[in-house]
């Protein structure tokens, strides 16, 4: 049978001209190298980061080494769309890929278009840390990389995506689960159970909110002996009760005890939402577990 002309009033359709890959260049790889050192200097001294794969002090450039350049790999840190090891979903067995915004970025809706969500900095909204925001997965459009995060912003569990040639991305390989139910606290590397204590939950007129989440920043209190104890580790959780508690935005966090927190006795629901752990355990977790970290509350 012979193959029918198109109608006069439809026009054919418009070749779609897929735009190619970025090339990898030296100056992401630079900026990206600065974005990791900084984050060691900004972040709470004594605390761990996110493992990026890097060395401490970023390697010299010889002749003899650029002579290997024909030889050897690209740094994976000049590279805008390939990251140096799989981007995995956040689990209690592997944790959780992190990105480190390397420059200030909008975050999408969907991957490459959409609404802005949220104008993501390069430093946390409270304490001005690094801006390190757990994984949940990554999609390639177009030749580029985008990350969907888990944001720091109402409501809680809100996600966006964001370009990965704004971050570095590195692994955080454990996982903080909290029952309410049972007030208990869990911590998991490489998914084996590491730690196991016993917490205060939010009260039932403010809950503590359910969902999965991420640390957001580590706060070493200036005065250990007052309410929070000595840490503070922020999440990404935000109260679905509390708009705005204590000069903050209702934010969700595990911390310690000491002044008036401590009538409130461990294994009870009495707080504004918040987790409370004795001070030994804050400690030991603050110093521990990366920004990114995930944790999951139900």
């Amino acid at each position: 049978m012979p193959t029918l002309p198109p109608p006069a009033d439809v026009t054919p359709p418009v070749p779609v001209v897929r735009a190619a890959a970025p090339a990898a260049t030296p100056e992401l790889g630079a900026l990206r190298r600065a974005a990791v050192e900084r984050a060691r200097r900004t972040s709470p001294a004594g605390t761990a980061l996110p493992d990026f794969g890097l060395p401490a002090v970023p390697r010299a450039v010889t002749p003899a080494a650029a002579a290997l350049a024909v030889t050897t790999p690209a740094d994976p840190l000049d590279d805008p769309v390939d990251p140096p090891f799989p981007i995995t979903t956040p689990s209690r067995d592997t944790g959780s890929t992190t990105a480190l915004v390397v420059s200030a970025t909008d975050a999408l809706a969907h991957a490459g278009s959409g609404r802005k969500v949220w104008r993501v900095p390069v430093q946390t909204t409270w304490s001005a840390q690094p801006m390190i925001l757990m994984v949940l997965e990554s999609v390639v459009r177009d030749g580029r990389r985008w990350l969907r995060v888990r944001l720091p912003t109402r409501p809680a569990g809100q996600y966006g995506w964001i370009p990965y040639d704004h971050t570095v991305v590195g692994q955080a390989h454990w996982w903080i689960n909290v029952n309410r139910a049972r007030r208990l606290v869990r911590v998991y590397h490489y998914g084996h159970r590491v730690r196991r204590f016993r917490a205060v939950v939010g009260a039932p007129r403010t809950p503590t909110p359910k969902g999965l989440a991420a640390i957001y920043e580590r706060n070493r209190q200036p005065d250990p002996k007052q309410f929070l104890g000595p840490w503070a580790v922020a999440l990404t959780l935000t109260s679905k009760v509390l708009q705005e508690f204590d000069g903050g935005p209702g934010r969700i966090g595990i911390h310690g005890r000491a002044g008036a927190s401590l009538a409130d006795p461990i294994g009870t629901a009495r707080s504004h939402g918040c987790v409370r752990v004795d001070n030994d355990d804050i400690t030991w977790v603050a110093k521990r577990l990366p920004q990114g970290t995930p944790v999951l509350v139900r």
